[in-house]
């Protein structure tokens, strides 16, 4: 019986490390997909959210509101100055040109807030891909174990079995 338990007992180790093998790749073959799912997220998120118009975001639409409401407020007190002082032409050309300022103070803000809020997104969009390629890198390092492994029970096994006669 010790011929024949030791080969059973070979074969069953042969057995359970071909499917421990078997059943490790399976699972990080999910795990690998699964990041590579991720990824491409990741990189979905950060085409959206890095090409955004960035006049359409809300603050920039408040920036532009208050902008407007500042001219509109200039505008009034132009008419009313000129409605009861008597307008100029150079007080008319003095509006238009602080009103000009106006809207090009808050561009330059919109531009200035666009520019940070871009290099955040990259710098978020980085370093989630960062992370999302170690984890990857760790599932082809644990496969190789694990393979090296299945292959080292196989051996120990296929010893086993060997020993046995």
């Amino acid at each position: 019986m010790g011929l024949l338990g030791g080969i059973i007992g070979g074969a069953a180790g042969i057995a359970g490390s071909i499917f421990g093998g078997i059943s490790a790749s399976k699972a990080m073959k999910k795990v690998k997909n699964s990041l590579n799912e991720q990824k491409s997220a990741n990189r979905d998120w950060f085409d959206q959210r890095y090409n955004e118009d960035a006049t359409q975001r809300a603050d920039a639409q408040a920036i532009l509101t208050k902008t407007e409401e500042t001219i509109k407020a200039r505008n009034r007190a132009a008419a009313g100055a000129a409605a009861m002082m008597g307008g100029t032409e150079e007080s008319v050309a003095a509006t238009k040109a602080a009103n000009s300022q106006a809207q090009a103070e808050a561009a330059a803000q919109i531009a200035v807030n666009a520019d940070r809020r871009k290099d955040a997104i990259e710098q978020q969009y980085q370093q989630r891909d960062a992370q999302l390629q170690n984890a990857l890198d760790n599932v082809e390092v644990n496969k190789a174990q694990a393979v090296s492994q299945a292959i080292g029970g196989v051996a120990s096994a296929a010893g086993n079995i060997t020993g046995a006669f």
